[in-house]
């Protein structure tokens, strides 16, 4: 924050997280300050409760700075027998269970669940400064629970502590924030556009090269699979359950898991380009049955719900690994595809597209193996597959390189916003001078 020049005289807060303080700021608790107020949950069981026009804030709804919309409605009989107070247009909420310290602004009256406070227009700081300054004072009084996750509750964010500012300075450091903000915000999107156009260079890349070959003057011959189209003359074609030794649903136990045993593979181990992470895989015990379903090199795992269609390539062998009931294995004939081949061969976008186009339910997705079986697949040599492997395994690196160089400038711009807002609303530097620069200004972030 060099950039930026401090105030001329501070004092000691007194309070460690805030350290130094301008010497005309006061220490003081939101109580003081800000009030607030909590909604209501109406009754669940009662469905026309939440038939009405009246809109109901849940955390869920709290992803932007001004929320115009919610997900669910409540009636204006069910905001009456609950004494609901209405949150004004305007107004502050904070949420305090669950995703601790996420703020938007009401964009219209409404209502909201006892998960948020809404802190009014009546407050002695303005509520653009409340925005920055809450999720940064109100977590220090928080408590935890076992698990170590932020605990709040009204008196606990009555209790906070807060500084008295003057309400003019206190509006130039939201104005300063708000300008500030956005440049960075901006940048972060342009970054985050940039990583998920590389995902998507990176899976047409790897859907050209499984279904067209490398070779660009080979002959093609026609599919007869529309959303395959035009394949390598030379190449074998047919559905899964032609190259397929056995396929099996996954091991159901109810019994708890132990410390020692076999290592069970779940959906949620499951990873991008089919790879799979193993770390963190609950042990059962062995029992009779646990060996039909121990998983080895070449096996591909899918899941049948939950993420259907995700998938998992078992490229190296493992002793003591099987897979729970919500995936499916196959079990592929000697000789046929290399496992890392397959990793890509699943991945590519024809054959995603097959899957999806054969996803059953409505919110509880999923797929039967026999759609999986009756897909059709390339099959090139293995000595092609080999020179496919090593040219998506390059091409991968190098957009996982370029993936990785955006994710790490989106991190530094995400915590460089974090600091600023910090250093404002703490009063580490001082913007009561700050002017908003002219249109057509250079805005770049400077170090």
């Amino acid at each position: 924050m060099a950039k930026y020049q401090a105030y001329a005289e501070y004092k000691d807060s007194g309070v460690g997280f805030l350290g130094e303080i301008p010497e005309h700021w006061i220490v003081s608790k939101v109580k003081y300050l800000a009030p607030f107020q909590v909604g209501w949950t109406p009754p669940t069981k009662n469905d026309s409760n939440f038939i009405g026009d009246n809109l109901w804030v849940n955390i869920s709804d709290l992803k932007g700075k001004v929320i115009n919309n919610t997900v669910k409605q409540i009636s204006d009989k069910a905001a009456l027998e609950a004494s609901m107070d209405i949150t004004p247009k305007g107004s502050l909420m904070y949420s305090f269970k669950l995703s601790v310290g996420t703020v938007s602004f009401a964009g219209c009256d409404m209502y909201t669940n006892e998960a948020i406070a809404s802190f009014l227009h009546s407050a002695k700081l303005p509520l653009s400064y409340l925005y920055y300054a809450l999720p940064k004072f109100v977590i220090e009084n928080a408590s935890t629970n076992i698990y170590g996750a932020n605990i709040l509750n009204q008196e606990l964010i009555r209790n906070a502590l807060l500084v008295k500012i003057p309400y003019i300075e206190a509006e130039k450091i939201a104005n300063f924030l708000d300008h500030e903000t956005a440049k960075i915000d901006h940048l972060i999107e342009k970054q985050k556009q940039l990583i998920e156009l590389l995902k998507e260079k990176r899976q047409a890349v790897i859907s050209h090269a499984v279904t067209k070959g490398l070779d660009p003057n080979v002959l093609m011959k026609d599919s007869g699979v529309e959303w395959l189209g035009e394949v390598p003359e030379h190449w074998n074609m047919a559905p899964v359950r032609r190259y397929l030794v056995e396929h099996r649903q996954g091991y159901y136990t109810t019994e708890s898991y132990v410390d020692e045993g076999l290592k069970l593979l779940r959906i949620t181990d499951l990873r991008d380009l089919g790879e799979i992470n193993i770390c963190n895989c609950p042990m059962v015990n062995e029992s009779d049955t646990t060996h039909l379903f121990k998983l080895q090199k070449g096996d591909v795992v899918f899941a049948r719900t939950g993420g259907a269609g995700s998938f998992g390539v078992i490229t190296e062998d493992y002793e003591n690994l099987i897979y729970a009931s919500y995936l499916i294995r196959f079990r592929f004939m000697n000789k046929i595809f290399e496992p890392d081949y397959l990793r890509f061969l699943f991945q590519s976008d024809s054959f995603q597209l097959s899957v999806k186009q054969n996803i059953h339910g409505g919110v509880n997705q999923n797929i039967h193996a026999e759609d999986i079986k009756n897909t059709v697949i390339c099959a090139p040599s293995l000595s092609e597959q080999k020179e496919i492997i090593e040219y998506l395994e390059n091409q991968c690196l190098l957009f996982e390189n370029l993936i990785y160089k955006a994710s790490y400038s989106v991190k530094l711009m995400q915590e460089r916003r974090t600091a600023l807002i910090s250093s404002a609303v703490t009063g580490k530097i001082d913007v009561r001078n700050w002017q908003a620069p002219t249109v057509g200004a250079h805005t770049e972030l400077s170090a």
